[in-house]
Parts: C-alpha cells; sequence; structure tokens
C-alpha cells in the first residue's frame, strides 16, 4: 500500500489538472506562453503519474485495467475481473 499522503497529492494534482484544462487549452492556442508559466505547476498534465486505484503503488500499473500487476494477479486469480482467465497449455 501507498502512503496515503501520496495518493492524495495525486488525487488534489489529478483536481488541478480539470480546474485548469480550459484555461490552459485557450492560452496554448493564443501562444500566450508567458501566461501559461503563472499558473500552477500542477496544473499541467504531465505532472499527473498513473497509481493503482486499489493499492495506489506507482509502478506496474496497467492502463487497460486501471491497477497494478500485483492487484490485477490477485483480482484475476479471484475471478473478480470478468474475462480474464489463467492461461494453460
Amino acid at each position: 500500500m501507498a502512503k496515503t499522503s501520496s495518493k492524495a497529492r495525486q488525487a488534489r494534482r489529478e483536481r488541478t489538472v480539470a480546474k485548469y484544462a480550459a484555461l490552459r487549452k485557450e492560452l496554448k492556442g493564443k501562444g500566450d506562453y508567458a501566461a501559461l508559466r503563472k499558473l500552477p505547476r500542477d496544473s499541467s498534465p504531465t505532472r499527473l503519474h498513473s497509481r493503482c486505484s486499489v493499492t495506489g503503488r506507482p509502478r506496474g500499473f496497467m492502463r487497460k485495467f486501471g491497477i497494478s500487476r500485483i492487484a490485477f494477479r490477485e483480482l484475476a486469480l479471484e475471478g473478480k475481473i470478468p474475462g480474464v482467465t489463467k492461461a494453460s497449455w
């Protein structure tokens, strides 16, 4: 499990990115980079990092499912992810 503060920081960044998305798009369209620099750093989408929605783990993230490889394996073995079965040959 990730630290609660790390998960909270990521959630705050996501809210900030959503809040300033329209303004950033407008300023980029105009080419007003001076005004862009005055916005908060966390309003840039490049500062976001994908985290597992179950554990908050930042590495081994599977985009298709939105969870880490470890959480994916546990949920798949329990049969909680539809359409995913253990391979055997």
